[in-house]
């Protein structure tokens, strides 16, 4: 098989939750156990860190892969969906699985595949796990793709469990209320780990306290624990500087990810780092420094906040539930601009009113559909939108619908590509 054999092979015979949604998704972990076994248990022959939340477990994720890369270690790093490759999936210090293997991977074990019918993120999984157990990383962090509790990443035993904030997002899987979202996150919650909670919220506090009690688990709410303010912002040399305030002092550190909510993600972050220090070594505050400064450097993480063009500035972001969106609507409002381009695609399995609410009507919309099933037409967005006040044009396109603003947009413009992860992915010039 060619790589791209294989990856049409993965892509139609296995369920893809990002193509087709809920049908995708498997309640329970016996496939990714009866994979695991198959594999010999390599999420055993490597330590880890698991990482869930709303929002923020990405950017969190590949936070935490650049500083322990600046520690000295060799890191494995678990995150999904991908924006353009499927091997941006898993890597390790920054180096993208190498096609060679997942051709490998699946060659070697497509009859066993054929029979156990896994869905496509369970076996995903299983070849992150047993990737790096072959290569031999000395820490993985694994970002859980959904919820927690069932989620094909809770088969590891961590040395520690991050869960940045709780939001309403896959509500159908997840439930309604922020406890019952809280609870399934806390799912990821190991008897006698430590666990940091990035965000505290009265409602969700409780939950997350009685499932670490029952388990024994330390339980740090880092927003407790730390102040955050930013003191710069630094565009033009890609930086953002935040002045951190805890029981040990003041601190002051760079950032090289834009958006405003990674002043949320910092908080925890740092209190993870503190409760690894014991546990791993290498943890300098030097390292914590320049692991925060060169993420996207080291991880070559997308999409987050990042800025496409000047004159007029484009930005694109992967954000797409309420709380994503309302810290999108901030930092574009904060921005100065004669008018506001909104180019914006949303996925078909979510209650859109909550986002659509959010959005500002002075703007000029464009409205475009990633190529996926899951994806709502142009058209169905342009209806609901109108139904909020917010008026614009289908383009379905995004790559079309982008280059259409620019034309008409002038230099003191801002333009923003959202709304869906998948849209973002597929910028042609991400």
């Amino acid at each position: 098989m060619t790589y791209q054999e294989t990856l049409d092979y993965l892509f139609n015979a296995l369920p893809m939750y990002q193509r087709i949604g809920k049908s995708a998704y498997k309640a329970n972990l016996d496939n990714t156990w009866a994979l695991c076994n198959r594999l010999g248990n390599p999420q055993r022959m490597f330590k880890s860190i698991h990482v869930a939340g709303t929002n923020g477990k990405g950017s969190t994720s590949h936070a935490l892969a650049s500083i322990l890369q600046e520690a000295g270690h060799k890191v494995g790093l678990y995150t999904s969906p991908h924006l353009k490759s499927f091997t941006e999936r898993i890597k390790i210090n920054g180096e993208e699985i190498e096609e060679e293997a997942v051709v490998n991977f699946v060659l070697k074990h497509r009859s066993f595949l054929e029979v156990l019918k896994p869905s496509f993120f369970e076996m995903t999984v299983a070849m992150a796990f047993d990737h790096f157990a072959a290569q031999k990383v000395d820490y993985a962090v694994i970002e859980v793709g959904l919820g927690g509790r069932l989620d094909s990443t809770n088969v590891i035993h961590p040395l520690l469990s991050i869960i940045t904030n709780i939001g309403y997002d896959h509500m159908q899987f997840l439930g309604n209320t922020l406890s019952s979202i809280a609870r399934e996150k806390a799912g990821i919650i190991k008897t006698g780990v430590p666990v940091v909670i990035s965000e505290s919220h009265p409602e969700t506090r409780p939950v997350f306290e009685e499932v670490a009690g029952a388990c024994q688990a330390p339980i740090y709410f880092a927003d407790q624990q730390i102040a955050v303010e930013e003191t710069t912002c630094q565009p033009e040399d890609g930086y953002r500087g935040y002045s951190v305030t805890s029981a040990a002092g003041r601190s002051d550190y760079r950032m090289d990810l834009m958006g405003d909510y990674q002043k949320k993600n910092l908080a925890g972050i740092l209190v993870a780092i503190e409760v690894l220090r014991d546990r791993v070594p290498g943890l300098s505050e030097e390292a914590v420094v320049r692991g925060l400064s060169r993420i996207v450097r080291n991880t070559g993480l997308k999409g987050r906040w990042q800025k496409l063009g000047d004159k007029p500035l484009v930005f694109c972001d992967t954000g797409h539930n309420a709380e994503g969106i309302k810290m999108i609507v901030a930092q574009l409002k904060s921005i100065p601009h004669d008018c506001l381009f909104l180019v914006l695609g949303m996925s078909n399995d979510k209650d859109l009113a909550p986002v659509l609410s959010l959005l500002p009507q002075e703007a000029r919309y464009v409205f475009c559909e990633a190529k996926l099933p899951r994806a709502i037409s142009a058209e169905a967005l342009q209806a609901q939108a109108k139904a909020h006040g917010l008026e614009g044009r289908v383009v379905k396109d995004v790559n079309e619908a982008l280059a259409q603003v620019l034309k008409e947009a002038g230099e003191h413009d801002v333009v923003f590509v959202g709304g869906s992860t998948f849209v973002v992915a597929e910028l042609d010039n991400l």
